[in-house]
């Protein structure tokens, strides 16, 4: 195995698939940021259409950092983010949780192997410690795991003490899916909430708790957000479907799942620009290899540097 350089360029695709492959996965990884903790976990894997997760940009370009099956699909992390802050535990979403069936399961590639129960078990916490969970979108494979199918088959939260945030434009549409959206918006996922008395409806930029809030981030679905942290002068965002692997920080690397994706297209120039400036902590919901690392731009291309930990 060749040595793994710490830094690569982003916009040279070829060159960075051959370095991120040499890259080993580590799960439930840790750091502090400033007097917070953060954790990203992880509900398992799946796998999606290569095509449709790189939108306009050809096979050839993709599949050397993303290997595609004998159907097309590509792996991809299921990643979520605990967060200890404040003396909670937050949760930022929530996987694709056990309600798939066999078809469904068979479908997308699932492998829920470790579950985001095993993952926060890993941390000494179990789904009753989470205090509040905030929602990038209600997509099934980041909202799937809000709720959970029991043993007597009645769908319930997932974290019976938690609050969930998500924007209020996102739940409207998620409730009420159209045509092209409707294989995305499963209701089971999200609308005992409210019943419960645990959803908290937001418009635009939030702040959830001093040093974390949301981002109104539109492109992927027209109310995606973000979570940015921030904590004695360090700053994370964990980037949801935004940019949801390394590969998709070139400005046309836009999925064919989002709904708008020039809007996709000019929310990453602002983000990816402010990021690089104040060295933002990035955090990468679907990559299989890479979770967090920071930006740097030289000569006006963006430069990656993985980060682990602490160290």
């Amino acid at each position: 195995m060749q040595h793994r350089p710490d830094t690569f360029n982003i916009d040279d695709m070829g060159e960075a698939a051959n370095l991120v492959g040499y890259i080993a996965k580590a799960y439930n990884q840790s750091m502090k940021l400033g007097r917070f903790e953060i954790f990203p976990l992880t509900d398992g894997q799946l796998k999606l259409d290569g095509g449709a997760m790189f939108g306009v940009v050809p096979k050839t370009l993709w599949e050397k950092h993303h290997p595609a099956d004998d159907r097309n699909r590509i792996r991809l992390e299921l990643g979520v983010l605990l967060i200890k802050a404040h003396g909670k535990h937050i949760l930022v979403d929530t996987g694709i949780g056990n309600k798939g069936d066999a078809r469904f399961n068979e479908i997308y590639g699932v492998e829920r192997c470790p579950t985001i129960e095993q993952s926060l078990a890993s941390c000494g916490l179990s789904p009753a410690d989470i205090g509040l969970v905030i929602n990038t979108h209600f997509h099934f494979d980041h909202a799937g795991g809000n709720t959970r199918r029991n043993a007597k088959g009645k769908i319930e939260a997932t974290f019976p003490k938690s609050t969930y945030f998500i924007q209020k434009g996102e739940w409207e549409d998620a409730s009420h899916p159209n045509e092209r959206t409707r294989g995305s918006y499963l209701l089971e996922n999200y609308e005992v909430l409210p019943n419960l008395g645990r959803l908290d409806l937001l418009e635009g930029d939030s702040e959830i708790l001093k040093g974390i809030s949301v981002i109104h981030t539109p492109g992927h679905t027209a109310h995606h957000q973000a979570v940015f942290i921030e904590s004695e002068g360090q700053k994370a965002i964990f980037l949801g479907d935004l940019i949801p692997t390394v590969s998709h920080i070139p400005l046309p690397y836009v999925m064919a799942y989002d709904l708008f994706p020039l809007t996709s297209m000019e929310t990453k120039r602002i983000i990816l620009e402010q990021a690089a400036e104040e060295h933002w902590l990035l955090i990468f919901q679907h990559d299989p290899k890479i979770r967090m690392g920071r930006l740097k731009k030289k000569n006006g291309q963006f430069l990656l540097e993985e980060v682990r930990d602490n160290g």
